[in-house]
């Protein structure tokens, strides 16, 4: 038990020569495993894919199987894999005091923009810093807040104003009066947990040169709002934080998010700042990895921020996801990608389409036809990736209450039914909105900030 835990938690150092696996053995180890999972899964399915080919013909039978089972189980497996391969080095000083600034784009935000400026003035964090509220054309009272703030709080705050509507319009504005060497990202709705700047700025410092940004942990603040809220916080919790743990062990986390992002100051500004686009942290993150930077994800740095408690914003948020993705990929091709790894990751990224495509026309639809006995799609054999997907959530719900939740003092909220929507619906709902997203990007409908 002792070596698995060691690999596990990122914080033990443990260095000892014998347990350490280089990046590129874990990633070559990883890549064996899923695919003598699909080989595996393929064999299997052979009795279905003929039965289906009979109803649909082979062609779109391979393209159906392969988009809702083959490569979902491959990449499952991938996942698995390399979570259990994952370890962190340990942080070289985990109180550092490098000089900081920290931005938030703040748009009609008066019911939370002193909040989270409180919490930012009680981190523990030795270093001076420096927060700069942009207020981007807000109708409310949102700049009488943040005066607010700058009376009431110990911290030093500036306020900007930039009236041309645009998040990164607003980031922008503030980048041109930067001066420290890092600079930190946080939504006007973002609460930080006491410690979490330390370790977002001490991994960055325990970091190779080359890595120019570490993203740091999100999770959901509202989660007992109501249904939608109880979903996402699962989602937060162990989906995106087991794909950010994943991208982050092969060096190339593909967002360094805006919602709670670190970045070297120099390496943003020569990127030229924020780009004009729907997903613009999603853009920046691939700019700076095609400079052949790297971006590392910090899990101790913790943050909570307020998810979409309606259907309505749950459905504009992640079709905006979506089309950031689409934004990048366009941008920049996975194949002209200079690192190895960013390569895969964003390969990876260019089949979603095609997955969601699949899920949403061709899985959603056979559950149906299952229900009146017509087991063409969705059958017993679908059901292999439910086994990795529930072992991979298990590694990463360890890995979150023993690694992240208990050294800062959190707890894990009780949230059964939740978990039970999560695992059985949530993907039913995601698919469909990414294929939105990827139409409203296809024929350029209107952006909109939230």
């Amino acid at each position: 038990m002792k070596p698995v835990t060691n690999l596990i938690n990122p914080q033990l150092g443990n260095h000892d020569h014998k347990l350490y696996i280089p990046v590129k053995q874990k990633f070559a180890i990883s890549h064996m495993g899923a695919f003598l999972w699909m080989f595996f899964s393929i064999y299997l399915a052979l009795p279905w894919l003929h039965d289906l080919a009979h109803v649909v013909s082979f062609p779109i039978a391979l393209f159906i199987i392969g988009g809702i089972s083959y490569i979902p189980g491959y990449m499952n497996a991938f996942l698995v894999i390399s979570l259990i391969l994952d370890r962190q080095p340990s942080f070289k000083n985990e109180y550092p005091k490098e000089k900081i600034t920290i931005l938030i784009a703040a748009h009609n935000e008066e019911d939370k923009i002193f909040q989270t400026l409180k919490y930012i003035d009680q981190q523990d964090y030795h270093g001076r810093m420096k927060v700069l509220v942009i207020d981007n054309g807000s109708e409310d009272q949102t700049v009488l807040e943040t005066i607010k703030a700058q009376k009431e709080l110990d911290i030093e705050i500036e306020l900007l104003h930039e009236e041309t509507p645009g998040k990164f319009h607003a980031l922008n504005k503030a980048l041109a009066v930067v001066t420290t060497p890092y600079v930190i990202t946080i939504d006007a709705d973002t609460l930080l947990h006491p410690s979490s700047i330390r370790y977002l700025v001490a991994r960055m410092n325990s970091s190779p040169k080359e890595v120019c940004a570490v993203a740091g942990s999100v999770l959901t603040k509202n989660s007992r709002e109501n249904i939608w809220t109880k979903m996402q916080e699962w989602d937060y919790f162990l989906g995106i934080a087991s794909i950010k743990r994943l991208q982050g062990l092969y060096q190339g986390t593909l967002v360094a998010q805006g919602a709670y992002s670190l970045y070297k100051t120099e390496c943003i500004k020569e990127v030229g700042g924020w780009p004009d686009a729907i997903g613009e942290d999603i853009v920046l993150t691939w700019r700076l990895l095609e400079k052949k930077w790297k971006v590392y994800y910090e899990p101790l740095a913790v943050s909570f921020t307020e998810v979409p408690s309606t259907l309505k914003h749950f459905v504009r948020q992640r079709a905006r996801w979506a089309r950031g993705m689409i934004e990048g990929l366009s941008e920049i091709k996975p194949w002209k990608q200079p690192q190895m790894y960013v390569k895969y990751l964003t390969g990876i990224n260019f089949i979603m389409p095609y997955l969601d495509v699949t899920y949403t026309f061709c899985w959603i639809p056979g559950l149906v036809l299952a229900f009146f006995g017509y087991n063409w799609i969705v059958g017993p054999m679908t059901l292999l990736v439910l086994p990795l997907t529930l072992v991979s959530y298990s590694i990463l719900y360890f890995f979150q209450k023993n690694f992240v939740f208990k050294p800062l003092n959190l707890r894990i909220r009780k949230n059964m039914l939740g978990f039970i929507l999560f695992i059985l619906g949530y993907q039913m709902l995601m698919s469909p909105v990414s294929v939105y997203g990827y139409i409203q990007e296809i024929f350029k409908f209107g952006r909109k900030w939230k």
